[in-house]
């Protein structure tokens, strides 16, 4: 018992250090400044056809002048009709500044690969990056001007949620269920990242909306040195940055939000959350150590916990109360991040969604630790 309170002092610390860190950066808005920075935007895509159309749709919408952006599109050998789509949407939109390259593999990293075949042929100093399967806020690239312009800042990670629910999924009960507990550990996520950047020990960021400058990237080497870890563009990434003393940042701002898509079943879910954990045992941070290692150990202990009350071989009590101390260290911290991004109602699904979290993350962890994981098709070796 002793050690599972220990464990919880651990938890309870980190969750209080990440709801300073979440409090204390203070929300942006764009500001009529004038328009200083040029961006190339980077999108590597593969057999994203069904997703492109409402990407594309977004980058048309994007409120910037056009000689002040890029959008630069790399096929990482799709499959399906993906390089058509962006054809016949570049003969429709002749004004816009796109073009779409093939991706130079040199690394176990497509998308590693796929970013740097990008940067090596940007025009612009600062390199914003997103996923096919997202969808781009109009005033996107100005508030990022403002915030870069404000704060010199030569990284910056940007929030990143779900988007809203189809309305022709809204009778799939089973599809809802998945949606919210996915978005609840989004909100999770995107208030620990913030919250990490907000105590100056960040340690996590999110390549669907990360900004970063171009010579910064190219004097640390970009991803050498981790091009053989299949995922990780961002943390990386973000590491590097932090080795080179560049001053980083958080974007914390409504009008930066970028929506992607919910997984499609709890399989691709947890595919994908697998990949993210993979590259956990490369983080060099301490911070970032004891942060993964406290999760852990807390989700695990209350897995064990429950099956030992159940053989009666622990009081259900003391451990009732190490749960209902997680559950509303929890609840304080993804209410925060649901209520910056106007999504409170996902709240009703906290309850259940936090019973089966512990389980989830610990068999996402260990799974993490000893199996391949697929992606985009590929298999890849953890």
């Amino acid at each position: 018992m002793f050690i599972f309170i220990i464990i919880c002092i651990c938890y309870s610390v980190l969750m209080l250090m990440l709801l300073y860190g979440w409090k204390k950066i203070p929300e942006f808005s764009s500001k009529n400044l004038p328009v200083e920075i040029r961006f190339s935007i980077i999108i590597p895509f593969r057999n994203e056809a069904e997703n492109l159309p409402i990407l594309l749709k977004s980058l048309t919408e994007i409120n910037y002048p056009n000689s002040k952006f890029e959008i630069i599109l790399v096929d990482d050998e799709s499959e399906d009709n993906s390089v058509e789509i962006i054809k016949e949407f570049q003969q429709t939109h002749l004004d816009s500044n796109l073009k779409v390259l093939e991706n130079q593999r040199t690394s176990s990293s497509p998308k590693k690969d796929a970013i740097n075949t990008a940067i090596d042929s940007a025009n612009f100093e600062y390199i914003i990056t997103t996923d096919a399967d997202c969808q781009v806020p109009e005033n996107w690239l100005k508030i990022y001007n403002y915030f870069i312009v404000k704060t010199g800042n030569k990284l910056i990670a940007g929030p990143v949620a779900l988007n809203s629910l189809p309305a022709a999924n809204t009778n799939n009960r089973r599809k809802n269920i998945l949606r919210n507990f996915e978005e609840l550990d989004v909100l999770s996520l995107q208030a620990s990242t913030a919250g990490a950047f907000g105590i100056e020990r960040a340690f996590m960021c999110n390549g669907a909306n990360l900004c970063y400058n171009r010579q910064a990237f190219l004097k640390v080497l970009g991803f050498t040195g981790n091009d053989n870890i299949a995922s990780g563009d961002d943390v990386f990434l973000l590491q590097k940055f932090q080795q080179g003393n560049y001053k980083i940042g958080f974007l914390k701002s409504r009008e930066s939000i970028v929506y992607t898509t919910a997984q499609q079943n709890l399989g691709d879910l947890v595919s994908q959350r697998i990949r993210w954990a993979s590259k956990a045992p490369a983080y060099k941070s301490l911070f970032a150590k004891f942060t993964g290692i406290s999760v852990l150990l807390m989700n695990l202990s209350l897995v064990i916990a429950a099956f030992l009350v159940f053989f009666q071989l622990l009081p259900y009590q003391p451990i009732l109360i190490i749960f209902l101390v997680k559950f509303n260290l929890d609840f304080i911290l993804i209410y925060s991040s649901a209520k910056f991004f106007q999504r409170e109602t996902v709240l009703r699904s906290y309850f259940w969604s936090s019973i089966f979290y512990s389980f989830f993350s610990t068999y996402v962890a260990v799974k993490s630790l000893f199996s391949d994981f697929s992606w985009k098709g590929r298999q890849f070796k953890n």
